[in-house]
């Protein structure tokens, strides 16, 4: 939603317009703003919030979390602020890794990276202004992510928590969604999966055949003891109800060791203290 949609939103909308203070002035805890969206990426922060938790009932003690399409940046540093948040909450330890090409969007493969709504070039990045304002400990890997995706499973990192894809393509998505297929200690049991490009009512036209849709379906059709699944009646449960729930999924990697151990869903019933 643009801003000043969000604005005209609110003036009818008194839930989203205090959304809206709450992200100019952060009142009250992080729980109590991440209920109200009142976060920037309140997406971003509901799964890495409880990936983290998640982790934190397993005895899991650090996470990855990604963005795949990171274009000018500002998805990226909302994340470093949410990781500070939900790290002191949980003491769940979080990792942040960034994939882009840096150079915006390469030419579309074929009709299924639906070339009339992307063009080569859109989202390009300013690196170097970007790499200023991130944490030394978040790392931006740049490239080809059919190439990155490599470079990135060579690595020695925490159980992946949370990945958002953002890449537009069917083609660029297939190569990011390897990263889910990867052995099952680099995953936490359920990771949960945002999918930017699965809804859209105009000239988008979001579908099974093409797009990220499309790379879901396939990635399913390949693993048969893992799939990518919406997370039903999300919205049902949010007080803000925001359209990013319904990009909402998560990968449930059936065959790891620790799918079936019970997780408590109440916070009395595993104090996260």
């Amino acid at each position: 939603m643009k801003k000043t949609e969000m604005v005209l939103a609110g003036l009818f909308n008194p839930a989203l317009a205090f959304s809206n203070v709450l992200r100019r002035f952060p009142i009250g805890s992080f729980e109590f703003r991440m209920a109200l969206d009142g976060v920037r990426r309140p997406n971003y922060a509901y799964a890495m919030f409880y990936a983290a938790k998640q982790a934190k009932n397993l005895g899991i003690p650090r996470i990855s979390v990604i963005e795949f399409g990171v274009a000018a940046g500002n998805g990226l540093l909302a994340m470093e602020n949410i990781a500070e948040e939900v790290e002191n909450i949980t003491g769940t330890g979080i990792d942040l890794f960034g994939f882009d090409m840096g150079t915006g969007l390469p030419s579309p493969s074929d009709y299924r990276d639906l070339p009339y709504i992307f063009k080569r070039g859109f989202f390009k990045m300013d690196s170097s202004h970007l790499r200023v304002q991130l944490k030394k400990t978040t790392r931006l890997l740049l490239g080809d992510v059919a190439d990155t995706i490599l470079e990135f499973q060579k690595m020695d990192n925490a159980p992946l928590g949370f990945a958002a894809f953002d890449l537009d393509f069917y083609s660029s998505t297939i190569h990011a969604l390897k990263v889910l297929s990867a052995g099952y200690e680099r995953l936490i049991p359920r990771v949960y999966c945002y999918f930017d490009d699965t809804q859209g009512c105009r000239e988008e036209l979001y579908n099974e055949y093409t797009g990220e849709l499309l790379a879901i379906h396939e990635f399913n059709q390949r693993h048969a003891n893992r799939k990518i699944a919406l997370i039903h009646g999300l919205i049902n449960h949010r007080i803000i109800k925001s359209s990013w729930c319904h990009s909402m999924y998560a990968l449930h990697a059936f065959e790891h060791p620790l799918y079936n151990r019970y997780v408590p869903d109440r916070q009395e019933d595993a104090p996260l203290d």
